[in-house]
């Protein structure tokens, strides 16, 4: 269960009782949080499901030259790319192969060498791309477009990270403390 989910839902329903006068006690109001929270997250759940089915999402890998050798499959919703000289044994093929069967975040491996592996995610959260950057040793994000990229290694392999959607979370995160710090103040400065 999501605790910032549950904080949120707490808070809105502590602003919809004081706004609606309601007899509501804040012990009334965190049960109603932890009640809530499971059914409003299957709910949110349910609607990101329906919306990636029907929304197509452009995929960027790595800006190869056209004339690569490279072999290109689907596997589940990943797309692998592994260059044709690579061996399929080697610590780069490995590491992505493991990474597309056991992290729902990949979206997307190329492997253009032995020992390279550019890894595309797709992170739920912004805490999921914090962990994406600690596991890839990668210290030092930049915007490309719309992605954010950092580089590192795992496993003494060399990991160009990618992640989609990650400056959208960021200015969503970011607008939202804004709002939270300015939330209360009119024109003139009052709360």
């Amino acid at each position: 269960m999501s605790r910032a989910l549950q904080q949120e839902l707490h808070a809105r329903l502590t602003l919809a009782a004081e706004v609606l006068d309601l007899p509501l006690t804040g012990q009334h109001l965190e049960a109603l949080a932890v009640e809530l929270t499971p059914a409003i997250a299957a709910l949110l759940a349910s609607q990101q499901a329906t919306a990636d089915e029907t929304t197509p999402v452009p995929y960027t890998l790595t800006d190869t030259p056209d004339d690569a050798k490279t072999e290109v499959s689907l596997e589940g919703t990943c797309i692998a790319r592994i260059g044709l000289d690579v061996d399929l044994d080697s610590p780069a093929a490995v590491l992505a192969q493991r990474l597309r069967s056991s992290q729902y975040d990949v979206v997307a491996t190329e492997v253009p060498d032995e020992a390279t592996l550019m890894l595309t995610v797709r992170p739920q959260s912004l805490d999921c791309w914090r962990w994406w950057m600690a596991k890839c040793s990668a210290y030092r994000e930049r915007p490309k477009g719309k992605l954010a990229e950092a580089t590192g290694s795992w496993g003494g392999v060399t990991v160009h990270l990618r992640g989609e959607g990650v400056l959208d979370m960021q200015q969503q995160g970011s607008a939202r403390l804004l709002s939270a710090v300015l939330g209360g103040l009119t024109l003139g400065g009052e709360r």
